[in-house]
Order: C-alpha cells, then structure tokens, then sequence
C-alpha cells in the first residue's frame, strides 16, 4: 500500500496523488467535519444513546447527488491530529455513545490504523467502518482484528450507472470484493439480548429513482457474497433530490416512488435477507447532519 503524497494507490482510484486526487486527503493531519452523537443510524447501531459517529472530510467516490455535498466534494472540515482523534474517539465512549462510527474513512485508512490500534484497547465499545465499499481489499486486511461492524454501502450492480453518477465503472466488482473481506474478518452477526449490534456486518443500498433495475441487480449481487438468511440489509429511501440539483440526470430530480421502493424490498425479501426498512417520509434534507460546526463539546 504506498500512501506517501505523491504515490497514493491506498484506494481503487490509484490516482498517485492525494493532493490532486478524487478523495482531497491532502493534509498532513485527518481532517473531519463532525463528531456527535447520531441516533439515525439502523436501531442496532444507534441503539439507545445514539453512535458515535465522525465523518470524515473528502471521499473517495463523490456520487453526484451525494446527502453530503459539502463534505465528500467541498472537503468542509477541520484538521487534527492522531492525537486528537484518539482523544474524540475516548470522549464519544465518555458521552455515552454505543460505538464508535467511522464515516467516509476510507482515504484514511493508513492514519487511522495506527490510532485504533491506540485506543481499541481502552474502548468498551464496538468500532465500526461505514463506508462505501469503494476499497481494495489489501488495504482492508490491514484492518483485520481492528473493526467489529463493517457498514457498507453496495451502490450499484450496473457499470454504467457507476461511471455516470460515481465517474467508477469498476465500482460492481471491486464493492463486492470489499464485501466479501468485511464479511470474511467479521463473519455472522453478534446482536446482544434487547438489540444492540456487538459485531458483524449491515449492508446498506440506496433505492435511486428510475434504477429499480440497478437495485434489484444489486440485491442479487449481495446475495452472492453472503448468505441472505444470517444476513442483514438496509434498504434506505432517504434519496434527496435536493442534493443533486447541478447535475443534468433528470431521474435524479425526484424523489423515488413507493412502488419502487417496494419492488426492491420485496425481491429482497423473496431472496429470504433480514430487511431494515426507511419510511419513504426520510427522503427529506432535515435527517441529514449539520456540518457546519456542530460538534460535541
């Protein structure tokens, strides 16, 4: 994995530079544009109290009608230290938080091995990678024995959907290369007595309007890497149209139908998956996290 400035090939992108590539990591430091406590997440994650989550600036895959614009292609946010972190990451324990949520880390990863390695010994908590599973699998390996819940997004089984709204026709196979790596380190679910996610994996798929097609694909891939029936996903309707309002694609200017929805979750359901589903009221702005400044105190 060569992470210097001017030789990145940490992700699937291999742009060679960080500084001039997609993901924008280009600080010497991580740089991050919120840390709380988010109760939005799926309820085995939020649980009672909340996950503690950290989204990081920049990304490696900038979809075009990304939630959070300002983040992934703005790259909003501060920079800290690995010190700084490992304290944020204690200080979310503190606050009550059920995990620790690590979103968008991917053009981190070779810093935030190191300062897991810091604090998993101290946390009672479970750490969990969110992602968008936009990875290659050596750097993942890297992350064995320091992750307990991979949460990752399976966005598209259709290249050419992949290339248009994420600009990675490659996205398909390598997501599901990912997956079957998160899915080899963490292996079945763990969920404790009264419903909290101890260990294991949730996949996650965005319903796009117009690409019930793509969706369904999508579900049949998933099925392919793991076994439905041990297995969780959460099929989300939360697309906002809002965020998207500079690209030309019309069927993004929409809000997906019900009927589209439904279709989805109910071929997933026929393939026999643990379905966590989104009231079709979350495509709104108003679940999305303020990234200007908020941040625990």
């Amino acid at each position: 994995m060569q992470n210097s400035k001017d030789s990145c090939t940490l992700c699937p992108r291999e742009c060679g530079s960080r500084q001039n590539g997609i993901c924008q990591s280009y600080s010497s430091g991580i740089r991050i544009a919120r840390y709380s406590l988010h109760e939005w997440e799926e309820p085995p994650i939020s649980f009672q109290h909340g996950s503690g989550t950290i989204f990081f600036s920049g990304c490696n895959l900038r979809c075009v009608y990304c939630q959070n614009m300002a983040v992934s292609h703005e790259n909003l946010g501060t920079e800290y230290s690995a010190d700084k972190i490992a304290d944020i990451i204690i200080e979310l324990e503190r606050m009550g938080a059920e995990n620790i949520n690590l979103v968008t880390p991917t053009h981190y990863t070779h810093k935030l091995i190191p300062i897991l390695k810091k604090v998993r010994p101290s946390l009672n908590i479970p750490i969990i990678w969110n992602s968008s599973a936009y990875e290659k699998v050596d750097t993942l390996r890297k992350l064995k024995g320091l992750i307990d819940i991979y949460l990752p997004d399976y966005k598209y089984a259709d290249s050419e959907l992949s290339l248009k709204y994420s600009a990675a026709a490659n996205y398909p196979d390598i997501a599901k290369e990912a997956i079957a790596e998160m899915y080899s380190q963490v292996g079945d679910n763990v969920i404790s007595s009264n419903g909290k996610m101890l260990h294991g994996m949730i996949i996650r798929h965005l319903v796009l309007p117009g690409c019930k097609s793509n969706s369904i694909s999508a579900i049949n891939a998933i099925a392919e890497i793991v076994p439905p029936a041990s297995s969780i996903l959460s099929i989300m309707s939360q697309y906002t149209p809002s965020f998207a309002k500079h690209c030309s694609y019309k069927n993004l200017q929409r809000k997906i139908t019900t009927f589209e929805y439904d279709r989805v979750c109910e071929h997933a359901e026929r393939l026999g998956f643990n379905i966590f589903y989104q009231d079709i009221s979350s495509s709104s702005a108003n679940y999305t996290p303020d990234f200007f400044g908020t941040k625990l105190k």
